[in-house]
């Protein structure tokens, strides 16, 4: 495999992750506003980084069980 190949390669795997988090974002922000607010008042990000992984387990939970 070429160094080009390779790297296209990187990068679609690494836009993919950023559409996905952006996507889990929106979600949470839209499903739960008050987490998101707080965390963003308080400047804490581990309540958000919780949520959002509980938000991208689940969609992946749930892509495996429709395979």
């Amino acid at each position: 495999m070429s160094l080009a190949k390779l790297g296209i390669s990187l990068f679609s795997v690494l836009a993919l992750l950023a559409v996905a988090v952006a996507g889990a974002t929106i979600w949470l922000v839209l499903t739960d506003p008050v987490t998101v607010a707080d965390s963003v008042a308080k400047g804490d990000v581990s309540p958000l980084a919780r949520a959002l992984a509980q938000v991208l387990y689940d969609a992946m939970r749930s892509l495996l069980e429709y395979l």
